[in-house]
């Protein structure tokens, strides 16, 4: 039943009811996650949790249909070899082959597969395109401090359910603490132990909900770490250039100074 609509409830688009229209703002949990800060890095070992729960809990709704299956191999990343990338495309995927006019297993070449037939939004970015963080008035304030938030918004989202539900226009609606005015959709997703990590880690809810939070971020943002550290070259660069900027300012005005001082 969780996979039934899993990770729906990240777009605010859905429209089954008034209860999901505009309203109080719901409370998004400021989780430590270890990208985050300019010199912040992605966790492999979560990114590779996540990765499973996206697996085995998620993909059977979403799609990832803009990130390559290749990247999965990429430095900074989830960091698989090239045979791991391989046996994880060929085992848990199919793609469609127009030379072929049939499906075949898929190949690291291929992207991860698009899921339209349950309805729900890909998940290729929906890590930038949620903003965990807001206001107050729309100044931004809490993003400037917090950041946008969005792998945020998802774990809270994901670890936000009550356990109340009602039925409201013949649809079933679940109360959820992170999604604004308080009432989804989507059934909860996870349930604690929908998985068993590889590397021993206990699988909560929130462990869950927070480490597939992380690999849709990373999906959003693969090149994260490499944009960081050409920032920081770049920052350096422009304070040497700055400081010799200065000091060849100075080395040219010293001798007219001096003259018009006499």
């Amino acid at each position: 039943m969780f996979k039934k609509l899993a990770l729906a409830a990240t777009l605010a688009l859905t429209s089954v009811s008034g209860a999901y229209a505009a309203g109080d703002e719901g409370h998004v949990v400021n989780y430590d996650f270890s990208f985050e800060g300019p010199f912040g890095t992605y966790d492999q070992a979560q990114l590779q949790r996540g990765l499973q729960v996206y697996t085995q809990v998620c993909k059977s709704c979403h799609g990832l249909q803009y990130v390559p299956l290749r990247t999965l191999h990429d430095d900074g990343g989830v960091g698989f070899s090239e045979d791991q990338v391989r046996a994880y495309a060929e085992q848990n995927y199919e793609v469609f082959d127009a030379e072929l006019d049939d499906y075949r297993p898929a190949k690291p070449v291929d992207h991860f597969p698009a899921n339209t037939g349950a309805g729900a939004p890909d998940l290729s970015v929906i890590a930038k395109g949620r903003a965990g963080f807001h206001g107050p008035y729309g100044l931004g304030i809490n993003q400037f401090f917090k950041g946008m938030g969005g792998a945020e918004y998802l774990a809270s989202l994901l670890a936000g359910y009550t356990g109340e539900e009602k039925e409201e226009a013949g649809a079933f609606l679940y109360e959820n603490t992170a999604f604004p005015g308080g009432w989804i959709s989507m059934a909860p997703p996870l349930y604690g132990d929908d998985v068993e990590y590889s590397d021993g880690t206990e699988a909560t809810i929130e462990q869950e909900a927070q480490d597939v939070a992380a690999f849709l971020m990373w999906a959003a943002e693969p090149k994260m770490m490499a944009r960081k550290q050409a920032g920081f070259v770049g920052v350096i660069f422009l304070t040497i250039l700055s400081v010799l900027l200065y000091l060849t300012n100075k080395r040219i005005w010293a001798p007219i100074k001096a003259r018009a001082k006499d």
